[in-house]
């Protein structure tokens, strides 16, 4: 890891984005913003993949436009954290691109779903195609370093077990 880190800093790359996988189903994402983080864990969970849609005949190539980032109910500190370190994985969208990217937050869960639309001219009635893949996330730490730096700092974990009164959710 600290190889490939040093290595994408040299090239300029601006984030770092590891899937972990168990039984070659994806279980873990990490994303680490280069040079100096922070870098977020996730579990993953309902992985779908994009081979394994209903119509994944008609799906055909993925377009190479930058897509249009919809981040939904990211309201705490927290929420607004990570719809940070999730929205500056991707570049800004032109206005023509028919391609969406939607993270929705659902008790603490994040939904990923990856969609073409297209507009009609007439009826102006939207249709969505999905491309995939989606799957649900579930944050449990971010470091204020990259994901080498194992002395960085944590910023927030994920405590499940932990009795408070006042918990910290993504989103209320």
């Amino acid at each position: 890891v600290p190889q490939m880190v040093e290595s994408a800093r040299s090239h300029d790359f601006t984030d770092i984005v590891l899937v972990q996988e168990h039984r070659g189903e994806p279980d873990g994402l990490i994303i680490s913003h280069l040079p100096f983080g922070p870098t977020a864990y996730f579990g993953m969970y309902n992985a779908v993949l994009r081979h394994d849609i209903q119509d994944s005949e008609d799906i055909g190539t993925v377009s190479q436009a930058n897509p249009h980032i919809i981040l939904e109910n990211f309201s705490t500190k927290l929420g607004e954290r990570t719809s940070n370190i999730l929205k500056h994985l991707f570049p800004v969208a032109k206005g023509d691109s028919k391609r969406t990217v939607t993270f929705v937050n659902k008790s603490d869960y994040i939904c990923f779903r990856h969609h073409t639309f297209d507009k009609d001219k007439e009826t102006r009635e939207v249709t969505l195609q999905e491309q995939g893949p989606r799957f649900d996330l579930k944050l449990y730490q971010i470091k204020l370093g990259t994901m080498e730096q194992t002395w960085a700092e944590n910023e927030w974990v994920l405590r499940p077990f932990q009795n408070s009164a006042k918990k910290q959710k993504l989103a209320r």
